[in-house]
C-alpha cells in the first residue's frame, strides 16, 4: 500500500502553508488537506486484499443507531430462531446470538482510530514524500486493525458452523483432505459439493443462480504451493490400475491443467474458484492459532463422512471457502455528514507551537456481522 501526493504547485503551496506561523492559516491549510485525503483513504482501505475485503459494507449516517432487519436475509422455509455472530467491541471475543427471524439485528459499533504526526519543518521544505508516508501510516494502521477483527469473527463463526444439509461431517461445514499433508483436485471437488448441499434456494431446492457454492478460498502461500506442484505430482485419489491401495496417487494431472498450473506461477484463481492468499494462514501464524483456538478440542471427519477422522490438533492448518454471492458477511460503517466518507479525518489540535508538529487523527466507525454462516466452508490439511 502506498499514497502518493503528487508534487504539483497547488499541493506544494497547501504543504507549505501548514507550516505557517500565522497559526489561522497553517490549521486552515491542514484542515483542507485532511479533507482532500481522508476519501482517498477510505477508498484505498476498502480495495486493499485483505481479509477485512470479504465483508460487504453496508452504509449509515454518524450518530444513526444502524440494524439489520432478519427476515430479508434469511429463507422463509427456515426455523423460527437464527444464530448470527458479531463482536462487541474492537478485538473483542466474537459471540453467537440466537434471533427471531423477524426481529431487528441492533449492530455494535466500534471505533478504530489512529494518530501521526511529523515534523513542522518537513511541511515547510515542502517534502511531499515525508507527508505521503504519514498518510500511508494511517491507512496501514486503519487496515491493520480491521484486518484481526475480521480473521477473528470469520474463524469463529466457521468453528461454530453446522447445517443439517452435511451429515456426513457430523453437520459441520469442515472436513479434512483426501490426502494427508496435501491438497488435490478432489478436496476442491468435495469442497464445491458439500457447498451446493449447504447453500441452497430459499425454499430448500436448487438456486437459481448455479454458481452459489464457493466463490473464493483463503489460505497460505504453503497452500497454494501445494496446489502449483499438482504440475509434476499425482492428482489422484484412487487406486491405480494394478494395484490395491485405495490410496494410491500415482496418476499425474491432465496434460493441459498441468501445463496451466506451471505456466502461471502467480496463481490467483483453480477450477474456477479465486485464490486470497495471506501471510497470516498456515502451520504457527496469525489466523490459523484463531480457528485452533475457537474450534480446540472438535473432531473433524474426511470428505467421506467417515476416514481420517481425528481431533483438532497444532499440526492441522485451515483453508477457508468463502461463498461472496450471498449477503452474509456485513460490516457496517458510519459516513461522515459533510464529505460523505468512511474515513473521518480531522486536523490534530494537541500540538504548540514549541512542539514543532503538525498531526492528523482519523477514525472509522463500523461493526462486522455474520448473518448466516453457511457461505463459509473449511478444509483441514494436516498429517
Amino acid at each position: 500500500m502506498k499514497i502518493t501526493l503528487k508534487r504539483t504547485p497547488e499541493q506544494v503551496e497547501l504543504v507549505k502553508a501548514m507550516a505557517s506561523r500565522n497559526r489561522n492559516v497553517a490549521y486552515e491549510a491542514q484542515v483542507a488537506l485532511a479533507e482532500f485525503i481522508g476519501p482517498v483513504l477510505a477508498e484505498v482501505i476498502n480495495n486493499a486484499p485483505t481479509v477485512s475485503s470479504l465483508f460487504q459494507s453496508l452504509q449509515f449516517d454518524a450518530d444513526d443507531n444502524p440494524s439489520i432487519p432478519l427476515d430479508l436475509y434469511y429463507d422463509i422455509a427456515d426455523e423460527d430462531y437464527v444464530k448470527v455472530w458479531s463482536q462487541s467491541h474492537a478485538g473483542g471475543l466474537p459471540s453467537s446470538q440466537v434471533l427471531p427471524t423477524v426481529s431487528e439485528l441492533k449492530v455494535a459499533t466500534y471505533t478504530l482510530d489512529t494518530a501521526v504526526d511529523f515534523d513542522r519543518r518537513y511541511a515547510a521544505k515542502s517534502r511531499m514524500d515525508v507527508v505521503s508516508k504519514t498518510f500511508t501510516r494511517v491507512a496501514q494502521e486503519i487496515l491493520l486493525k480491521q484486518d484481526r477483527t475480521s480473521a477473528s469473527l470469520v474463524m469463529t463463526s466457521l468453528a461454530g458452523a453446522s447445517t443439517k444439509s452435511s451429515p456426513l461431517f457430523q453437520d459441520k461445514h469442515i472436513f479434512r483432505t483426501a490426502v494427508a499433508g496435501n491438497v488435490l483436485i478432489e478436496d476442491f471437488n468435495s469442497l464445491m459439493t458439500v457447498a451446493k448441499r449447504i447453500n441452497t434456494s430459499w425454499i430448500g431446492g436448487t438456486p437459481t443462480i448455479r454458481t452459489r457454492g464457493i466463490t473464493d478460498i483463503v489460505c497460505s502461500p504453503e497452500v497454494v504451493g501445494s496446489i502449483r506442484s499438482m504440475a509434476y505430482n499425482p492428482v489422484n485419489t484412487r487406486s491405480a490400475v494394478g494395484t490395491a491401495d485405495k490410496d494410491s496417487t500415482s496418476i499425474p494431472a491432465h496434460e493441459a491443467l498441468r501445463a496451466e498450473l506451471f505456466q502461471n506461477a502467480g496463481l490467483d484463481s483453480f477450477m474456477g474458484v479465486n485464490i486470497l492468499e495471506f501471510n497470516e494462514f498456515g502451520i504457527g501464524q496469525k489466523f490459523n492459532t484463531l480457528f485452533l483456538t475457537a474450534a480446540a478440542g472438535a473432531t473433524f471427519k474426511g470428505s467421506d463422512g467417515s476416514s481420517r477422522s481425528a481431533a483438532l490438533n497444532a499440526s492441522d492448518e485451515i483453508i477457508v471457502g468463502v461463498d461472496r454471492t450471498r449477503d452474509s458477511l456485513m460490516r457496517v460503517v458510519a459516513t461522515d455528514p459533510d464529505s460523505q466518507s468512511e474515513m473521518n479525518l480531522v486536523a490534530d489540535d494537541q500540538y504548540s507551537i514549541r512542539q514543532n508538529k503538525i498531526g492528523y487523527y482519523g477514525q472509522i466507525e463500523e461493526g462486522r456481522v455474520v448473518l448466516d454462516n453457511r457461505v463459509l466452508q473449511g478444509l483441514l490439511l494436516g498429517n
